[in-house]
C-alpha cells in the first residue's frame, strides 16, 4: 500500500471527485483513478461507489479514512524527527490563523520569523478560529493562532498570548453614543450586530445577555469583524468589538459593571510532536507577551 494511493483515495473522498482530486494533487484525472484501482485491487474491497456523477465512499471506504490519515501523518513524523535530529529549522509548518489577528497581530511576528529561518515553508490557511480548532484537534495542522476557546480541551495546549479587550460599539450618531457606559437591558432594545453567535467571541457576548434573560435584536450576523465595524460605522446597530480595530469612524462604551475581553493565543495538539519549525515559532509568539 503505498502512500501516493492514499493521498489519491483522501482527496477523492474530501472533494467527492476525481477531477478535482486530481486539481488539488497537480496530476492527471487518469493517473487517480489508476491509483484508487490500484488500492481497490489490492484491498480486495470497492472504496467508492459511482453513481451518476455522484462519488461516495463505501463502509470500506469509510473505515479507510482515519487510518489513512493516520499513516500519512505517522509518515509525516518519520521525516520530520529525522530532520530534526539535525538540529535545523527547516521543512514545512501548517498553521491555521484566523482572519483579525492575521491582520492586526501577527505581520511583525511572520515577518521575524521568515527573515530567521529563511528554510522553513510557512503552509498558513486563514480561518474562523472555531474551525482552525476543529483542525487541529483532528491533527491535521502544526498550530493555530486564533481566539483561544473558553472551554478547555484535554487533548489540546493552549498558550495565552495577547489579551484582547473588547468595548460596545455604535456609530457617532447612534442613539446610545450619549451614554459612556450601557448594559444589557438598554443594548436589547436596539439592533445588533454580534459576530456569528456559534464563535467564540459570538458566545461572550450571547452568555452576556443569557445571564440576564434577556435577547438580542439582531439585524445581521457574520464572522468577519472589519465587515461588523464598517456596518456598525455607517449605523446598522451596535456590536462589541476588539479595541485594535476601531477608529474614529465609531464610538466606544463601556458594559456596565464589567470589562470585556477575549484571549488570543496558540493552541496545538498535545499529542502531535513539534518540529524544531513549530518550536521556534512558539518562541517569537511568547515574545510577543505583554510584560506582567
Amino acid at each position: 500500500m503505498d502512500t501516493e494511493s492514499l493521498k489519491a483515495f483522501l482527496a477523492v473522498a474530501e472533494q467527492q471527485s476525481f477531477s478535482l482530486a486530481a486539481e488539488q494533487l497537480h496530476i492527471t484525472q487518469p493517473a487517480v483513478s489508476k491509483r484508487i484501482a490500484a488500492l481497490e485491487r489490492q484491498l480486495s474491497c470497492k472504496l467508492f461507489d459511482r453513481i451518476g456523477r455522484n462519488i461516495h465512499l463505501t463502509e470500506a471506504g469509510r473505515a479507510l479514512m482515519p487510518q489513512s490519515r493516520r499513516i500519512l501523518q505517522d509518515i509525516k513524523e518519520a521525516v520530520r524527527s529525522i530532520h530534526d535530529l539535525r538540529g535545523s529549522v527547516s521543512g514545512r509548518l501548517s498553521m491555521g490563523i484566523s482572519h483579525h489577528i492575521g491582520l492586526h497581530r501577527l505581520p511583525p511576528v511572520l515577518r521575524e520569523f521568515s527573515q530567521r529561518y529563511p528554510d522553513v515553508k510557512l503552509d498558513i490557511d486563514f480561518m474562523d478560529s472555531e474551525l482552525a480548532h476543529q483542525r487541529i484537534l483532528h491533527g491535521e495542522m502544526d498550530l493555530a493562532v486564533i481566539t483561544l476557546s473558553p472551554s478547555d480541551d484535554q487533548q489540546l495546549q493552549s498558550i495565552p498570548i495577547w489579551e484582547d479587550p473588547l468595548s460596545v460599539t455604535v456609530a457617532k450618531d447612534h442613539p446610545l453614543a450619549q451614554f459612556s457606559t450601557v448594559s444589557a437591558e438598554m443594548l436589547s432594545q436596539h439592533t445588533a450586530l454580534p459576530p456569528g453567535l456559534n464563535t467564540y467571541t459570538g458566545q461572550i457576548i450571547k452568555d452576556l445577555f443569557d445571564r440576564q434573560g434577556l435577547s438580542m435584536n439582531i439585524g445581521m450576523s457574520t464572522n468577519y469583524l472589519e465587515t461588523i465595524k464598517v456596518m456598525v460605522s455607517i449605523g446598522l446597530g451596535w456590536s462589541i468589538l476588539p479595541l485594535t480595530l476601531l477608529d474614529d469612524t465609531v464610538v466606544a462604551l463601556q458594559w456596565q459593571g464589567q470589562a470585556l475581553s477575549r484571549t488570543l493565543g496558540c493552541v496545538h495538539h498535545r499529542s502531535r510532536s513539534l518540529s524544531n519549525a513549530a518550536d521556534a515559532f512558539i518562541e517569537l509568539l511568547l515574545a510577543e507577551r505583554a510584560p506582567k
